[in-house]
């Protein structure tokens, strides 16, 4: 079963001074209205599950569909939405907002997903931290890649092997990450060390399991 989980949006990071006065490097995350905006039955469609939405959003982007959705359980559009496995779908309320006080608690290890930072098209050396070659005249092989392969045998490039290209833009899951603050009144939460993503960007927040099944 799926842990339940938050989204949020990465504002920053700053730090804090613990009780006995060290310095805390903390990422701040900004919490969605993470509003359940479905509920789905076993007896209807086969499993127990919320779906939960984070961030208002205007309805023009929204197809017609989704909108008459959100109209016929009389909720304001929001995005993105997830599922979420839960025992028993019948203990939430669609339109209301999830407990954030009940899941994300101060000290607890949490997973935060999101998007790393893009790049854009990088060479080897930066993507893979490869070695360069001699910066001085007349080395003409500074920053390329070098050998690929042998010539005859295999007479191939094998798959995997390490090449320009795309760099971040990908999404990363930071686990067992410490929450140090929760602020229930501005929506704030506080946790130890960067997590993936730019700033402004979504991330989504949920409490780490000690069996990690994917």
């Amino acid at each position: 079963m799926k842990t339940l989980g938050v989204f949020g949006k990465k504002i920053g990071m700053t730090q804090i001074y613990s009780k006995e006065g060290l310095s805390i490097p903390v990422t701040v995350v900004q919490l969605g209205e993470n509003i359940v905006t479905r509920k789905l039955t076993k007896d209807k469609d086969g499993y127990e599950a919320i779906q939960v939405g984070a961030f208002a959003i205007k309805e023009r982007k929204l197809t017609k569909p989704a909108l008459g959705s959100f109209k016929k359980n009389e909720i304001a559009p929001v995005a993105p939405l997830r599922e979420f496995h839960v025992a028993d779908s019948a203990t939430y309320n669609v339109g209301q907002p999830l407990p954030i006080a009940e899941i994300l608690k101060e000290e607890m290890l949490v997973d935060v997903r999101g998007k790393s930072i893009g790049k854009g098209f990088q060479g080897t050396v930066k993507r893979y931290h490869a070695a360069r070659g001699p910066m001085t005249h007349g080395s003409k092989f500074h920053r390329s890649m070098g050998s690929i392969g042998a010539g005859t045998t295999p007479g191939r490039v094998f798959r995997g092997t390490h090449m320009p290209g795309q760099m971040g833009n990908q999404n990363v899951c930071t686990r067992r990450t410490k929450i140090v603050r929760v602020d229930t009144d501005k929506n704030l939460l506080l946790i130890k060390g960067p997590v993936p993503g730019a700033e402004g960007s979504l991330v989504l927040i949920s409490p780490t399991r000690l069996k990690w099944n994917g």
